[in-house]
C-alpha cells in the first residue's frame, strides 16, 4: 500500500499538494501515479556489489541462492524513481485546499460511485465483518488509484531494486529508507515465490506498490485477505479481495467502530494555547476536558467523546495572505487509523472527503 504521489514531489508541491511521506514507515503508499513508461538504466546483473548481496537475501529468507540472483540481476536502474524519491523543496506552503481538489472532483466521485454499486455486497460485508464504513474503503481505493485507473506503470521489481542499491545519499534518512527498500524487495521475492508468478511482469508505482489498493510487498503479505474465497489474494485483478484487505489493514491499526474520525472545532482565543495543542501532531493525545482547557471548543457529540483527540491542522498555502488561514478538525483514533495507511493528516482527510462525497451521490 504507500508515499505521496506518483509525480515529482516538487511537482506536488507546487500544485499545494504537500504531504508527509508513509511508505518506508508504514509500508504503504500514498495517491497519485505517473502514468509514462520509465526509462531504464543499466541491469544490476552487471553490478557486484549487487551480486554478492544476493546470497545474503536468499539464506536469510530460505530461497534458493541462484533463483534470487536470477531475479535481481534481472532488475534495472530507473533514474527517474530517484528524482522521484528527492524531498520536495524547502519553503513551499502546503495547501490542503489544492491538494483536497485533485480528488474529490466529478469524475472521481463518478468511479466511486460505480466501484460502490459494482462491489456494494463486499463493501457491506467488510463493514459488516471489520467495522470499517464502506465509505473509507471506497475513499481510500479512490486516492490510492481512481479505483484501478492509475495503478503505476513501473516495474516492481525495477523501483525496488533501484531503491534498495541506489537511494540518493543526499536523502536526509538515506541509510534507514534504503535499508527499507531493501526490506521491501525481499519481500517482494518471497511475495513472487509464495504465488508462483514472475516477479519481472509485476507492475505498480515508483516506490514499489502495487494493485488498486497500493499495498507494499510487506503489507501485502502481513493484512492482505483472501476475500473472494477463490484460494488466493489478488490485489490486482479482485476488487473484492482489495475491499477486504484494505478493511483487515485498519482493523489491526485499532480502527474503532461506530468512532467518527473527526469533529469540528472552534478556538476560545482567550485560553488559546495553539503551541500545545499542534505539539502532538496527529497524535490523538488529549482528553476532552484537556482539549478545551487549551483554548479548543467542541460542541454536541464531541462533548461525549471518551477516546483521546489531536488538533490537525491542515494548511491553505501561505497564511499571511488574506484567505490563506489553515483548517482545524479535531482528529480521534479513528483519524490516525487512516494515517497509518499514509502518515499524513491531508491523505486521511481527502479519504474521508472523498468517501463522503461518493456516499452522497448514491443517493437518489
Amino acid at each position: 500500500m504507500n508515499l505521496l504521489s506518483r509525480l515529482s514531489a516538487a511537482v506536488l508541491f507546487a500544485l499545494g499538494c504537500v504531504l508527509c511521506s508513509c511508505g518506508a514507515g508504514a509500508g504503504v503508499p500514498t495517491a497519485g501515479h505517473t502514468s509514462h513508461t520509465p526509462a531504464v538504466g543499466p541491469a544490476y546483473a552487471h553490478r557486484a556489489d549487487v551480486m554478492a548481496q544476493t546470497t545474503d537475501m536468499a539464506q536469510r529468507h530460505g530461497l534458493d541462492r541462484r533463483w534470487v540472483r536470477k531475479v535481481v540481476g534481472r532488475a534495472h536502474y530507473i533514474p527517474s524513481v530517484v528524482k522521484l524519491i528527492a524531498p520536495p523543496p524547502p519553503g513551499v506552503a502546503k495547501n490542503w485546499r489544492a491538494y483536497r481538489d485533485r480528488f474529490i472532483e466529478p469524475l472521481r466521485i463518478q468511479a466511486g460511485v460505480k466501484f460502490w454499486q459494482r462491489h456494494a455486497d463486499a463493501l457491506e460485508r467488510a463493514e459488516r465483518d471489520y467495522g470499517v464504513p464502506a465509505e473509507v474503503i471506497v475513499g481510500v481505493i479512490g486516492v490510492e488509484t481512481f479505483y484501478g485507473q492509475q495503478t503505476g506503470t513501473y516495474r516492481v521489481l525495477d523501483a525496488l531494486a533501484t531503491l534498495a542499491f541506489d537511494f540518493p545519499k543526499t536523502h536526509p534518512r538515506a541509510q534507514e529508507r534504503g535499508a527499507y527498500f531493501k526490506s521491501e524487495l525481499e519481500q517482494f521475492l518471497l511475495l513472487n515465490r509464495y504465488a508462483g508468478t514472475d516477479p519481472a511482469t509485476q507492475k505498480g508505482s515508483y516506490d514499489g506498490a502495487m494493485g488498486l489498493a497500493q499495498f507494499m510487498p510487506s503489507s501485502w503479505l502481513k493484512y492482505a485477505v483472501d476475500f473472494d474465497g477463490d484460494g488466493k489474494t489478488d490485489l490486482v485483478n479482485s476488487a473484492v479481495d482489495v475491499i477486504g484487505s484494505v478493511a483487515n489493514y485498519f482493523r489491526i491499526f485499532n480502527w474503532q467502530s461506530g468512532m467518527p474520525a473527526y469533529y469540528a472545532v472552534r478556538f476560545d482565543t482567550a485560553t488559546l494555547d495553539l503551541d500545545a495543542l499542534l505539539a502532538p501532531d496527529i497524535l490523538p493525545t488529549f482528553s476532552v476536558a484537556s482539549f478545551q482547557a487549551k483554548g479548543a471548543v467542541l460542541e454536541g457529540d464531541a462533548l461525549q467523546h471518551k477516546g483521546p483527540l489531536a488538533l490537525i491542522e491542515l494548511q491553505n498555502g501561505d497564511p499571511l495572505l488574506e484567505g490563506n488561514a489553515p483548517t482545524y478538525v479535531a482528529g480521534t483514533e479513528n483519524f490516525y487509523a487512516i494515517t497509518r495507511y499514509n502518515w499524513s493528516s491531508y491523505y486521511a482527510m481527502a479519504v474521508l472527503d472523498l468517501g463522503h462525497a461518493v456516499a452522497a451521490a448514491r443517493q437518489p
